[in-house]
């Protein structure tokens, strides 16, 4: 499916590559005015590509103020399917015939030995993961193409949300759970911590969310880090 013009396609790409927004975000991530936001942001919520919420589908609910609150913007399951490519659909060619062929058993064991490739690139722990162990995984995860961020889940710093607000493997998560399962267990694996996936974009869910408990003493740095992503995400949605 293509986009109802470049205007939308930049802003699709945006909330596919930096996470939900409000008009005014998507405005300053690309350069735009307002005024020039709200009629492709309209075409694509007509074409079904986005939605419009009163909050994000991730993070800790916003605190309570007067007026009518913005509206927050993200990608619909058929949004980030309009992003896929001949590549994907080979590849859950592929899962199948290991299904058909392999049973459970085939699948269970390339979702293990893919989520270990994910261990490697993330590193080992280093005791209890921080915010800012946190916020590096992030990163790496960003430039597997997971557009990760992080946030404070909770009053005491004493957990944060992993976002991922895409997916390379969406649709192959959705038909075979057992990719979730295996990533879910390499988080975990390489922080050296249970974590809890409340949610993921193979489901439904807007974006694939982790809890992850941190030691809030050594909160201090994931500001810093998590400017540094947004900078730099703002800069390849400007491109």
């Amino acid at each position: 499916m293509k986009f109802p013009g470049e205007a939308a396609a930049r802003i699709a790409r945006s909330l596919l590559d930096v996470g939900p927004g409000t008009a005014s975000d998507l405005a300053d991530r690309l350069g735009l005015t307002a005024t020039a936001i709200r009629r492709p942001l309209a075409a694509l919520i007509d074409s079904d590509l986005v939605v419009a919420s009163d909050r994000a589908p991730y993070g800790p609910a916003p605190a309570p103020r007067r007026g009518r609150p913005s509206q927050v913007f993200s990608l619909t399951q058929a949004g980030r399917s309009a992003f896929s490519d001949a590549t994907e659909d080979l590849a859950l060619e592929l899962l199948r015939f290991v299904a058909r062929t392999q049973g459970r058993t085939g699948i269970e064991a390339f979702a293990a030995e893919r989520a270990d490739r994910l261990v490697q690139r993330i590193g080992p722990a280093n005791g209890v993961p921080s915010a800012a162990s946190v916020q590096s995984m992030a990163d790496t995860l960003t430039t597997a193409g997971y557009a990760a961020s992080v946030d404070i889940a909770s009053d005491d710093a004493r957990t944060v949300q992993l976002c991922q607000h895409a997916c390379p493997v969406a649709e192959a998560a959705g038909e075979f759970p057992a990719l979730c399962e295996a990533e879910t267990a390499a988080l975990g694996q390489a922080l050296g911590v249970h974590v809890t996936r409340l949610a993921t974009i193979a489901h439904g869910d807007g974006v694939c969310t982790t809890v992850i408990p941190i030691d809030a003493r050594r909160l201090a740095g994931v500001s810093q880090a998590t400017s540094i992503l947004q900078t730099n995400s703002n800069r390849r949605a400007m491109a």
